[in-house]
């Protein structure tokens, strides 16, 4: 195989085994990546305060798909990761405290749990933690389609469910706004955020999904649950 900045060239007759190999190293490589660029953020942003910034431009790399990886990779030392599971694995988890963290990561590396059956199982358990009691009331958002199909196709392009997306994304912003102001940033003490819409919008074809903007606000709103 010939690996370009474009493209992977395979070699004509490839056999089949070859071919499953090379997608397991190249899966390896995407997961590991996601590690690699959070670490990389967080050497820069701890030693670099006044270029890291620079030094982001320059890779050409966006600042948010950044900013989560690196939040993540903040989230769970060297020493914690799991070989075994997926950088989406420990994504799931990121917002948790270390004990829980740590628990739910050995369930899934001995079910040997696909990121969706792992996603599966956190849901039931938020939704039997409290037996008996009523559920705390849901706060609606009025937001324009337009608006949440673009953070759809966000979380599309990141390859990560968008409920995950939304909460990762908020709780990323919330710890660093916490950071910039000097405050600590402490896990909330609810179980979880749950963002529900109307279903994922096709995305708008041809358009790259860093260049698309929401349509403003003239579109019609969609209410939004936001369960907390």
């Amino acid at each position: 195989m010939l690996t370009t900045k474009v493209g992977l060239q395979m070699p004509t007759g490839m056999a089949y085994d070859e071919w499953e190999r090379a997608g397991r190293q190249l899966a390896g490589i995407v997961d590991s990546s996601a590690w690699w660029m959070g670490d990389w953020l967080t050497y820069g942003k701890d030693h670099y305060t006044d270029r890291y910034q620079r030094g982001i431009r320059a890779a050409g790399l966006q600042y948010q798909t950044l900013r989560n990886y690196a939040w993540v990779a903040r989230r769970f030392a060297f020493h914690r990761r799991r070989p075994a599971l997926s950088f989406q694995h420990h994504a799931e988890l990121a917002s948790m405290p270390v004990e829980e963290q740590e628990l739910w990561l050995d369930r899934a590396e001995q079910g040997q749990w696909s990121t969706k059956q792992l996603r599966g199982a956190l849901r039931a358990a938020r939704q039997n933690a409290r037996p008996g009691v009523a559920a705390e009331p849901s706060r609606r958002l009025e937001l324009p389609g337009s608006r949440l199909r673009w953070w759809h196709r966000a979380a599309e392009q990141q390859g990560v469910d968008f409920e995950q997306w939304v909460m990762t994304t908020l709780d990323s912003a919330a710890a660093s706004a916490l950071e910039g102001a000097g405050r600590p940033a402490e896990r909330p003490e609810f179980p979880g955020f749950r963002a529900v819409g109307g279903g994922p919008a096709a995305p708008t074809a041809g358009v790259p999904a860093e260049r698309a903007r929401p349509e403003g606000l003239a579109g019609r709103a969609r209410p939004v649950a936001v369960s907390v």
